[in-house]
């Protein structure tokens, strides 16, 4: 058997999707390690894997990214400069710190670690597999997820590809030459390394469906697309009883949620007061999850709740608007739930163009232009015709047979010569 690493950087929606793949490694046999910031701590151990800690160990409130006390840790970068050179090196050392001295037969990185973690591995002289929650790589089909679910055309979607690989070559080969001077590795440029990553075919694992986004047929060999990796719910989890008696109170409520997405922090009582005009003028029974933008909403129909498992929660609401994050919109469809889209940041514009085209959603609003009319008439076409709940089931029942983490598996032992 193996020892693999996994190491998780992001969002709650970035780290608990891949802990489905740590899981059933953990089952096939396998050691396994997550590495991960502290805020994601419980959420690993009671996943019952092996936590490492990335980074200070500090207080973080899962509710407010940026509410961290930095005083006495003056290393520390500050929340807002995180996706900067300097903040891409502070993540980087910590990775290198927590893993530069375990032991491994694999690293498997999520995006935001491959800056660090594909050094590492080659310092190990240990093959890197990639885990991703949306696609990157070049292809005509569509230009890369980060772009928010454009279409360039089949030329014009590729060279947007290229321009973003070459941007991000040119934007963070600082860190990663840094990086490569830790560990004590020859001086490589970042072009060069992903020429020879590219013509070696690494694994790359993509956790979602084909059903939802398929396999470009003109990716190369060593992209694969596995089938969503389902969160583990926490161990003893229990709803709260609030929530229960409101669910049980009426009819299934709809759902607001922009779970972490912390684009528009400052004007987070903005859209607290559109959400709340618009749930007001709408009428109907509603659930709003407070998120990271610490939406403020009230009313007689209306229930403010915290973190709770969507598995759990999904199944019991009538649609949904939020903000097209990966893992939120995997939940959304494992439970047949229509939604409109709030896209805010990264790949949510991609996830909600998805589920226009295939006709889940009726709408998308991009969260800096979030109005109360746009909502409002987005939970009337949510509630009125039954066309995008059924369409959302019949996605549901493709990817119910479906097994994302033991496709991951599968693939993972096959590349490492285990099975």
């Amino acid at each position: 058997m193996s020892k693999f690493v996994i190491a998780a950087m992001g969002t709650r929606g970035d780290v608990a999707p891949l802990l489905d793949v740590g899981v059933r490694l953990r089952d096939a046999g396998h050691d396994v390690v997550v590495a991960a910031h502290c805020l994601f701590r419980g959420l690993i151990t009671e996943s019952g894997l092996e936590f490492r800690l990335m980074g200070a160990d500090v207080g973080i409130d899962m509710s407010d990214p940026y509410g961290v006390d930095l005083s006495g840790h003056d290393s520390l970068v500050d929340a807002d400069k995180l996706a900067w050179p300097e903040g891409q090196r502070f993540l980087g050392n910590g990775l290198l710190e927590a893993l530069v001295d375990e032991p491994a037969d694999a690293l498997l990185l999520s995006p935001i670690t491959e800056f660090a973690g594909l050094q590492l591995a080659e310092a190990k002289g240990v093959p890197a597999i990639g885990l991703r929650l949306f696609p990157l790589s070049a292809t005509a089909q569509h230009a890369p997820s980060l772009f928010g679910g454009k279409d360039f055309g089949g030329f014009g979607n590729r060279v947007s590809a290229e321009f973003g690989a070459w941007l991000f070559d040119t934007v963070y080969r600082e860190p990663v030459a840094g990086f490569r001077r830790d560990l004590g590795l020859p001086k490589v440029s970042a072009r060069e390394l992903r020429r020879r990553r590219t013509a070696s075919e690494w694994l790359v694992l993509h956790g979602y469906s084909q059903a939802v986004s398929p396999r470009p047929v003109d990716w190369r060999a060593g992209l694969e697309v596995t089938g969503y990796w389902w969160p583990p719910r926490p161990v003893g989890w229990e709803p709260p009883a609030e929530l229960v008696e409101f669910l049980e109170a009426g009819p299934p409520p709809v759902f607001v949620g922009f779970g972490s997405t912390t684009e528009g922090m400052s004007r987070r009582a903005e859209f607290s007061e559109i959400v709340n005009e618009a749930l007001r003028q709408y009428g109907g029974r509603a659930l709003v999850q407070a998120g990271w933008l610490q939406l403020a909403v009230g009313g007689d129909n209306v229930l403010t709740i915290g973190s709770v498992p969507y598995d759990w929660l999904f199944p019991r609401i009538a649609a949904a608007v939020h903000h097209a994050g990966a893992g939120t919109t995997s939940a959304g469809l494992r439970a047949g739930v229509p939604f409109a889209a709030v896209p805010g940041q990264a790949d949510q514009g991609f996830w909600a163009h998805r589920m226009r085209v295939l006709g889940v959603s009726p709408a998308t609003i991009p969260l800096q232009k979030l109005s109360v009319d746009g909502l409002v008439t987005a939970l009337h076409a949510l509630t009125g015709d039954n066309t995008y709940r059924e369409n959302a089931a019949r996605l549901a029942a493709r990817i119910a047979g479906e097994d994302g983490a033991g496709a991951a598996v599968e693939a993972i032992e096959a590349h490492l010569g285990t099975r």
